[in-house]
């Protein structure tokens, strides 16, 4: 894992990539759990008998499950050192290029897009690249904006 320790070396890591996390399989309980979650039960989700006859063959992560395990896998990934608040101040764009079929494993890819320098702190825009074990397009690649706070004094 990468620690980014102040606001100097963020800013130097604009234009890099931070590094990949581990590989993680993605279970019809942890499919089944988020559409119980969410309300989301539709059956390419949670109907493997279905799905089998469906468009991609199993069941399928939600797309925003995929996308819900950005925090997860990122903090395999890099760390911001120091005494600042992190908070999620959004994303720029999200994309679901590819399904995630039960059974596949997946990873994230990350890169720091843009540093910008905010009077008490920092806006930080990463690339995440969710990629599928064994395929060649990714999940999922979205653009995240962290907001990395001072304390007041």
């Amino acid at each position: 894992m990468r620690v980014l320790n102040d606001a100097q070396e963020i800013a130097q890591a604009e234009g890099q990539e931070l590094g990949v996390s581990e590989w993680l399989q993605i279970a019809q309980e942890r499919i089944d759990l988020f559409a119980d979650a969410t309300g989301d039960r539709q059956w390419i989700h949670v109907d493997p008998e279905r799905a089998a006859d469906g468009p991609f063959g199993a069941t399928i992560a939600h797309g925003y499950l995929t996308l819900s395990l950005l925090p997860f896998l990122g903090a395999q990934v890099y760390a911001f050192a120091g005494d600042v608040a992190r908070v999620n101040y959004g994303l720029n764009t999200v994309r679901f290029i590819s399904p995630v079929t039960v059974g596949s494993k997946i990873r994230n890819r990350v890169s720091v897009l843009e540093v910008k320098d905010l009077e008490r702190g920092q806006q930080v825009t990463l690339r995440h690249q969710i990629e599928i074990k064994g395929q060649d397009k990714p999940a999922c690649v979205a653009e995240t904006v962290t907001l990395l706070m001072e304390a007041q004094s």
